[in-house]
């Protein structure tokens, strides 16, 4: 594995929460924004109302921009994030999950958690100079992230359907 779970967990939150953006838009809906919070295991509080799903939305662009950058830019936007939310790493266990990082509090509003989870888990990736594990889908009609994790760095695409979409393309060319 090339990193550990929690940070793989945070990387393809933010991944998703980036990509529901990407026609359709994914997150229009409260009951949207609650099955994000269940789907990635986020704890804490949470609203669940029309201004937190809102804020949410608002960290599509920054988390973009973070997740695309080159090394030194993502460095500045981390340490940017961290200073302005005065995170503050520690070691907690809760639920069936073991010890891992948690840098703001469970109280701390979702956006703010995602943010910050989003940039500890950045901090892995830069740390080992992995940034090549994130880019932009081959797909010439999608602009969604891709989270490769694969021994080989293969995956290309950002969700099936945009792999089946040039796979059925590509054979209907050679079909031609």
């Amino acid at each position: 594995m090339v990193f550990t779970d929690d940070t793989v967990a945070s990387l393809a939150a933010a991944v998703d929460l980036v990509n529901s953006a990407e026609p359709p838009d994914t997150l229009t809906e409260t009951d949207q924004l609650k099955n994000f919070f269940v789907r990635h295991g986020y704890t804490g509080s949470r609203t669940g109302d029309a201004a937190e799903l809102e804020a949410v939305r608002a960290q599509r662009a920054p988390m973009r921009r973070l997740l695309t950058s080159e090394r030194d830019t993502a460095v500045e936007l981390v340490n940017a994030i961290l200073a302005r939310h005065r995170a503050v790493p520690r070691l907690v266990r809760h639920d069936d999950l073991d010890y891992h990082i948690h840098a703001v509090a469970a109280d701390a509003p979702l956006p703010v958690r995602i943010a910050v989870e989003t940039a500890m888990a950045m901090i892995d990736v830069i740390r080992a100079d992995e940034l090549s594990r994130l880019s932009i889908c081959a797909d010439d009609a999608c602009e969604g992230i891709v989270l490769d994790l694969s021994r080989n760095r293969s995956r290309r695409y950002c969700s099936t359907a945009c792999g089946n979409r040039n796979a059925v393309a590509a054979y209907r060319a050679r079909q031609r």
